[in-house]
C-alpha cells in the first residue's frame, strides 16, 4: 500500500508514475485526496469534542446540582453530534482504505517502459555445453514413463489437477529437497507454513482485495496461492529489531490458484495447475539493501538452474508488465525444447515498503521506527523444474538424470 502523505505530496509524480504500468490511475488518486481531505476534518471536529466532552466531565464533579444538570444537556448534544461524526469518519476510512487497497505499487525508474511482456528486455542468457533444441512435450514424455497420472488427477479432483506415480512422485521429492537444501547453504532458514491462511495475511501481501477471484476459499480463509504469503507475513502488525534483519526465509509448499484468467493457456502438462508444488524465498531487510538483495535473489535463482545445468535467461518485466505489489521484477524462463521457447520457472520481485505497509511490519533502529522492505521469488517453481527436467533430458525412451539428482535414485544414469 503506498503512503498516502506520499501521494497528497508527490500528487503529479505518483500519477505520471503509475501511468506506467498503461493504465491511468488518476481518477482513483483523485478521490484518495478527497477523501482524505474529509477524513482530517472529520477527524478534527471528532477529537474536538472529545476534548470538549472530557472537560465537561471534569467539571461534572466539581459542580452543583443545577450545574450538574445542565453539563448532562451538554454532554448529550455533543455525543449525538459525536455518535454521528464517528460514524461518518469510520466510513470515510473505510473507503479511503479501501480505494488505497486497489492502487498498485510505484514502479522503479530503472524499470524499461513496455505495453506486455513482448517487451520484457533479456538480461542475460545461460547456455550449458550441450541442451536440446527440440524433443517430445513433457507430457508425453511423462505418460511414455509413468510418472504422472494426468486421467486420474482429472477423475479425482477436475481439470488442471493430476497425480505424480512413482518414480514421478520420487523425481518430484528430489527436487524439493535439492532446492531446500540449497537455500539452507545460503542462508535461508526453512520454514514449515500453513496452507490455510486468514483474510488479512492474504491482504497483507497484496492478493486480497484486487485477486480474490483468483483464490480459492474454505469458509472464512484462503488457500494460499504461494509460499510468498505466510513467510512475509510472520511479522505481520509486528516491531522487529534491525539485529534480526535480513531475514532469509524459505519453504516447499502446496500452492493453489483459480487461474481464472487462464482459460484456454497450457490445458496441457503440468505448467498452469490449480495446485502444484513451489519452493518459495522471502527476504524481509532494511530498505537501503533491497535492490542488492534482489540482485542477489535473481543470483540464487540462476545458480539452482545451472545446478541442474539447464539452458535459461534472465528477462527484466517491463512496466506493462510488472506484478501489482512490485516495484521492480527479473522473471527466470528455462528453456523448453519440446515446445521450442523459455517459460517462466521464477519471478524475483522487490516490493520495497509497500506490503510492509498493509502488514504495519516495521523494525526498531535505536529510537527509530520504518517499515521494512519486503522480497520474494520462486526457488524454484517445482513442477515446472520437473517439466522442464523432462524434455531437456529424454533421450531414447530413457530419462538420462542429471547429476545433482543421480544420488536420490541410487546413482543411477537413467530412469
Amino acid at each position: 500500500m503506498l503512503d498516502i502523505k506520499y501521494i497528497e505530496e508527490n500528487v503529479d509524480a505518483v500519477k505520471k508514475n503509475l501511468k506506467r504500468r498503461n493504465t491511468s490511475f488518476d481518477d482513483e488518486i483523485d478521490k484518495i485526496i478527497s477523501l482524505n481531505k474529509i477524513r482530517k476534518e472529520l477527524q478534527k471536529k471528532v477529537d474536538d469534542y472529545r476534548f470538549e466532552k472530557n472537560k465537561l466531565t471534569d467539571e461534572f464533579s466539581k459542580s452543583d446540582s443545577k450545574t450538574k444538570e445542565t453539563l448532562k444537556l451538554k454532554v448529550k448534544e455533543i455525543n449525538t453530534v459525536l455518535e454521528n461524526d464517528e460514524s461518518l469518519l469510520k466510513n470515510t476510512k473505510k473507503e479511503l482504505d479501501y480505494i488505497l487497497s486497489f492502487l498498485p505499487n510505484m514502479i522503479d525508474a530503472s524499470v524499461p517502459s513496455g505495453k506486455d511482456d513482448s517487451e520484457n528486455p533479456e538480461l542475460f542468457k545461460w547456455d550449458p555445453e550441450h541442451y536440446k533444441e527440440n524433443n517430445l512435450n513433457h507430457w508425453e514424455i511423462a505418460e511414455k514413463l509413468n510418472l504422472i497420472d494426468f486421467k486420474l488427477g482429472a477423475k479425482l479432483s477436475g481439470s488442471r489437477f493430476v497425480v505424480y506415480k512413482g518414480l514421478g512422485s520420487k523425481l518430484l521429492r528430489a527436487i524439493g529437497n535439492i532446492l531446500l537444501d540449497f537455500h539452507e547453504k545460503n542462508g535461508f532458514m526453512e520454514l514449515s507454513v500453513p496452507v490455510v491462511v486468514n483474510e488479512n495475511i492474504m491482504f497483507g501481501t497484496g492478493q486480497l482485495p484486487k485477486f480474490e477471484d483468483d483464490a480459492f476459499k474454505t469458509g472464512e480463509q484462503y488457500l494460499i496461492p504461494t509460499g510468498e504469503v505466510p513467510l512475509t507475513n510472520i511479522y505481520n502488525n509486528e516491531i522487529i529489531d534491525k539485529s534480526l534483519l535480513p531475514l532469509y526465509l524459505t519453504t516447499n509448499s502446496l500452492c493453489f490458484r483459480k487461474e481464472a484468467g487462464s482459460a484456454g493457456k497450457d490445458t496441457k502438462g503440468i505448467i498452469r495447475m490449480h495446485q502444484f508444488n513451489k519452493v518459495e524465498m522471502v527476504k524481509l531487510v532494511e530498505p537501503d539493501t533491497s535492490f542488492k538483495e534482489l540482485e542477489n535473489m535473481v543470483n540464487n535463482a540462476s545458480d539452482i538452474l545451472k545446478l541442474f545445468n539447464l539452458r535459461h535467461r534472465v528477462v527484466t518485466l517491463c512496466s506493462g508488465d510488472i506484478g501489482f505489489g512490485s516495484a521492480k521484477t527479473y522473471d527466470l524462463e528455462v528453456w523448453f525444447p519440446g515446445q521450442n521457447k523459455y517459460r517462466e520457472i521464477s519471478s524475483c520481485s522487490n516490493c520495497l515498503d509497500f506490503q510492509a505497509r498493509r502488514m504495519n511490519t516495521r523494525y526498531k533502529d535505536g529510537d527509530v521506527i520504518n517499515y521494512l522492505h519486503t522480497l520474494n521469488g520462486s526457488g524454484l517453481a517445482i513442477d515446472r523444474l520437473f517439466a522442464a527436467i523432462l524434455e531437456n533430458y529424454f533421450e531414447d525412451g530413457k530419462l538420462k538424470l542429471p547429476d545433482v539428482l543421480k544420488p536420490y535414485f541410487n546413482n543411477r544414469e537413467y530412469l
